[in-house]
C-alpha cells in the first residue's frame, strides 16, 4: 500500500468518527479542550483495534479465497463506502443536548468503527501492513474525531453528513484501485 492511499484510508476510516464526535460536540453544552481530546482517543483506540481484528479474521480465512480476494476487497470497501455514502445522505440535522455517558460514547465508537474490522479483513487479502495501517487510522480517527469534537458545538447540524460521503466515496475509489491492481487493468 503506497503512503498516499494509506494516508487516504486513514482518513476516510476516521470519517464516520469524525461526523459522530460532531454530534457528541453539538451535545455538549460547551466542550473543553480535554473533553475534546478524550472523545478523540476513545475512538481512535477503537478504531486501531478493529482492523487488526478484522485482519486476523481475514488471515484465517485467507486460504480459502486467495483466487479471489481482490474481489472480496473490493466487494467489502465498496459495500462499507456505499453504506457511509447512504448514512450520510440519511441523516437529519436535528441535535439534541443530553448528558454524555462514556459507556454510551463506546458503543458509539464501536458502532463506527464496525466498517474498519470489515476493512481490516479485505487487507489481509492484499498483504497490507496491519500495525502501521491501524496506527494511522487510530492516530488519524483520534486527530478527526477532537476537532469534530470542538466542531460540533458550533457547526454539527451542518458538517456531519459531508465527511461520511466524502468518507464513502474514498473507501470506492480505494477498492477499485485495489481490483485494479491486482486484475492487470490499465
Amino acid at each position: 500500500m503506497t503512503p498516499v492511499t494509506l494516508i487516504f484510508l486513514a482518513i476516510s476510516m476516521s470519517a464516520d468518527a469524525f461526523a459522530a464526535s460532531i454530534s457528541k460536540g453539538a451535545e455538549l453544552n460547551k466542550p473543553k479542550f480535554h473533553h475534546a481530546i478524550g472523545i478523540g482517543l476513545v475512538f481512535g483506540v477503537i478504531e486501531a483495534i478493529t482492523p487488526v481484528l478484522g485482519w486476523v479474521a481475514g488471515k484465517a480465512s485467507q486460504q480459502y479465497v486467495e483466487a479471489w480476494d481482490h474481489w472480496v476487497a473490493f466487494t467489502l470497501l465498496s459495500a462499507i463506502g456505499l453504506h457511509m455514502i447512504y448514512a450520510g445522505l440519511k441523516k437529519e440535522g436535528k441535535i439534541e443536548h443530553r448528558k454524555q455517558t462514556l459507556w454510551l460514547l463506546i458503543l458509539t465508537a464501536i458502532a463506527t468503527s464496525i466498517d474498519a474490522m470489515a476493512v481490516g479483513a479485505s487487507l489481509a487479502f492484499i498483504d497490507a501492513d496491519i500495525i502501521v495501517t491501524s496506527l494511522a487510522i487510530g492516530l488519524a480517527t483520534t486527530v478527526m474525531a477532537s476537532i469534530g469534537t470542538v466542531l460540533g458545538h458550533k457547526f454539527g447540524q451542518f458538517v456531519g453528513h459531508w465527511a461520511e460521503l466524502i468518507g464513502g466515496v474514498v473507501l470506492i475509489g480505494i477498492g477499485v484501485m485495489v481490483l485494479i491492481q491486482h486484475t492487470g487493468i490499465l
